[in-house]
């Protein structure tokens, strides 16, 4: 998980969702020879140290103090859990223990925001995001790594709450992928723009009355107002007075949006060159 969720507010688990993970830690415990010493180890995950209880019976309260303790932040709540599960199976590895999709369907069911895909811990992602389908063969496998890394990055900054970057980043791939049309014959001319807008200005031209000098247009429209500072101010810079930053779910519009475009320029990039084939080259504008 992120650092900053340690030390900050992710949120917090409500009394029935504790009650519901104290439920399967004793399903655990039920099938240990002793399980005492289950109760009890897992009372250390939530407590943050060992103090052992007088009893069984006390153990059993305790640790549901512990965990009522450690609510206030469901995602170190959620970690303390899954590394006692870890703990218990290294030592007990006759145990049968909860997978994530058991304990993904207890956060699910009590709307907590946050789902467990091991090793990794992730904010619950509410929209469903788009998959880029790049053919390898029409754009060879340096840029097939780029393109894949970069939406990786902007996937890893929505997940840490970072709107900004995120948006930047997936901006920067459009406009990368459309350095992939510098030189390509489009049956009307070769595209002879260098940067993003030359490019889109160029193809649409050459594209009149078609679905592509449309989707083109959207396109820059939605790219001018995320470069205008009084804009979407993700690009360009942004009036400092002014605060713009994209909101998360404004964040998600935006990146959903570009991962289509991305999409279909991949699409018709691959039309283009199975008619007329020549490796595209793909230039940072950072």
């Amino acid at each position: 998980m992120p650092t900053s969720w340690r030390y900050g507010a992710p949120g917090s688990l409500n009394p029935a969702a504790v009650n519901a993970f104290n439920a399967l830690v004793h399903t655990i415990a039920g099938q240990a020879e002793s399980s005492w010493a289950i109760m009890e180890l897992f009372k250390a995950k939530f407590s943050g140290g060992y103090s052992r209880s007088s009893s069984e019976s006390w153990a059993i309260g305790d640790l549901h103090n512990s965990m009522m303790n450690a609510s206030d932040n469901a995602a170190t709540f959620i970690s303390a859990f899954w590394d006692g599960c870890a703990q218990v199976h290294s030592e007990f590895p006759e145990i049968g223990l909860p997978d994530a999709d058991i304990v993904n369907q207890i956060l699910f069911e009590h709307e907590v925001p946050f789902e467990v895909r091991p090793p990794a811990l992730l904010p619950r992602n509410l929209q469903t995001r788009i998959s880029v389908m790049a053919n390898e063969k029409t754009i060879g496998e340096k840029a097939l790594t780029l393109i894949h890394k970069s939406l990786d990055d902007a996937d890893r900054l929505l997940l840490e709450q970072r709107a900004r970057p995120a948006v930047q980043e997936i901006l920067w791939l459009l406009e990368t992928v459309s350095t992939a049309f510098q030189g390509q014959d489009t049956g009307s001319g070769s595209i002879e723009g260098k940067y993003f807008n030359e490019i889109v200005r160029d193809l649409r031209r050459k594209n009149q009355g078609t679905a592509l000098a449309e989707a083109l247009g959207w396109m820059s429209k939605m790219y001018g107002f995320l470069s205008s500072p009084g804009g979407g101010g993700v690009r360009h810079g942004t009036r400092l007075a002014a605060d713009v930053s994209p909101s998360m779910k404004e964040a998600h519009l935006y990146c959903n949006l570009t991962r289509s475009y991305i999409n279909y320029l991949l699409a018709e990039l691959a039309e283009v060159t199975s008619q007329t084939p020549a490796p595209p080259v793909f230039g940072k504008q950072r």
